[in-house]
């Protein structure tokens, strides 16, 4: 069975010390949680902080993107090395924010992926489709796209060190949410997608997160579907009392 994973986007919310103030609250909250893998994306500024503050727990630190490149004269980038040396376990790359208003492409995507993983750390790679796309059936079209651009560029091990998150852009930061019937059909198609360019075995051992308007009140539901190996979640793993309790329920 697939470890689920619930992970905490912040996006560019709190100072150092919202950070801090933050995991004094939750830490106590997940204490006895059941197991489950437990990632949280601050601010780059807030890295060191929040590893600091997860010392000796089964929290692990991400940052939420990542350089193409090892080093250079990139102004404002932060490398994959940088973020390995501060701490960091984990990085969400390709999300659709990322796409939509800085332009990635999945040629990005791809790179980015390949520097991550040579760094040591998990990419958490984002594929969705649009409220246009879907309303004009592309979903899957946009999907197999997104997965031939970036993931397909890896190796079957390479492959097998990533985790991936499917986020319909018209339920990110929106208050919709797929249902859990629309979640898990596109679970499946990804999955297929990777049996087909790796393997059953990859596809099987494969994890996708549900990211999108996840809240305690929908989390029932989501987690039902077999397909959904867990959340990246957004606004509500800003509030420790609402994401201890997506944590707990998962």
């Amino acid at each position: 069975m697939r470890r689920r994973v619930i992970a905490g986007n912040w996006k560019m919310y709190k100072t150092l010390t919202d950070t801090r103030a933050f995991f004094s609250s939750f830490l106590p909250l997940v204490a006895g949680a059941k197991p489950c893998d437990m990632v949280v994306a601050p601010p780059f500024t807030a890295i060191s902080t929040a590893v600091e503050a997860v010392k000796g727990s089964s929290i692990a630190i991400a940052g939420q993107n990542v350089s193409w490149s090892q080093e250079g004269a990139f102004t404002g980038e932060v490398s994959a090395p940088m973020l390995a040396e501060a701490g960091c376990r984990y990085v969400i790359i390709g999300h659709s924010e990322r796409r939509q208003l800085f332009r990635e492409t999945d040629d990005n995507v791809a790179k980015k992926t390949l520097m991550a993983l040579a760094s040591g750390l998990t990419p958490i790679v984002c594929l969705g489709e649009t409220q246009e796309d879907r309303d004009a059936g592309l979903t899957e079209e946009v999907l197999s796209r997104q997965f031939s651009g970036g993931p397909c560029a890896l190796t079957p091990e390479e492959f097998s060190r990533i985790l991936m998150a499917y986020e319909p852009v018209w339920a990110i930061g929106t208050g919709r949410t797929a249902t859990p019937e629309i979640a898990a059909a596109a679970h499946r198609f990804l999955r297929r997608c990777a049996g087909e360019k790796f393997s059953i075995r990859h596809a099987s051992a494969l994890r996708i997160l549900y990211g999108g308007s996840v809240k305690p009140d929908n989390i029932r539901g989501l987690m039902a579907q077999e397909e959904l190996d867990g959340a990246l979640v957004g606004g509500a793993s800003l509030d420790p009392e609402s994401f201890a309790a997506l944590v707990n329920f998962a």
